[in-house]
């Protein structure tokens, strides 16, 4: 069920950090957990029935499940949402994101762009980001150079990829990825101004101003 805007003061803020593959979401994702955990961030693990990269650790990237697994855990709506992107499903879970909003924390968000709508669909209150590359020829870079696909899978996500760039008017605001610290600095912005949004505002204290 959506909440009204006017609770996120309270209740926490919900921040949907979206982008095509290679727009470099995760990277920005994990250098703002680092830089503000001790100010109540919280990263949203979501699960997935894809692979485990080399890199990749689970529970701290994704959490590793098999798919009848992750068809049990979406029978039983632990899920705020839940979709399958090219061979694999993602699902995040609920129970995170009421523990976050209770305390009045940031809950972060890493989706894809399906994703990031049906989030916004249960949760109103949540600000969604979407991330693009510099050029079409950085996002191509950026894929090829991940090395987990083979030339035809490769193709088949940069076609996706190139697609979803086309959808950044769904979103409330875009950053342009084209160095990470200055896009980080740019959302750590954007978070610091939910409290100045008109539905977000303590209308008593405002009445008090303008009589």
């Amino acid at each position: 069920m959506a909440r009204k805007g006017k609770s996120i003061g309270k209740r926490g803020k919900i921040i949907i950090i979206s982008s095509p593959s290679g727009g470099g979401k995760s990277s920005i994702c994990q250098k703002l957990l680092k830089k503000n955990k001790k100010g109540g961030w919280r990263f949203s693990v979501s699960y997935t029935t894809r692979p485990k990269r080399s890199n990749e650790k689970d529970g701290r990237e994704y959490f590793f499940v098999d798919h009848a697994e992750f068809m049990r855990l979406r029978r039983k709506r632990e899920f705020a949402e839940s979709c399958q992107v090219h061979r694999y499903y993602y699902g995040t879970p609920r129970g995170p994101i009421e523990e976050v909003l209770n305390r009045g924390g940031v809950m972060l968000f890493d989706v894809d762009v399906k994703g990031a709508g049906k989030l916004k669909e249960q949760y109103a209150e949540a600000v969604s980001i979407f991330i693009l590359p510099p050029s079409k020829a950085e996002l191509k870079r950026r894929l090829k150079k991940r090395g987990t696909e083979d030339d035809k899978h490769l193709k088949i996500r940069l076609n996706r990829a190139l697609a979803e760039m086309r959808l950044f008017k769904r979103f409330e605001y875009v950053v342009i990825n084209n160095n990470l610290d200055t896009a980080v600095k740019e959302i750590e912005m954007i978070v610091k101004s939910i409290h100045c949004r008109q539905a977000n505002l303590d209308l008593e204290q405002i009445n008090r101003i303008v009589g």
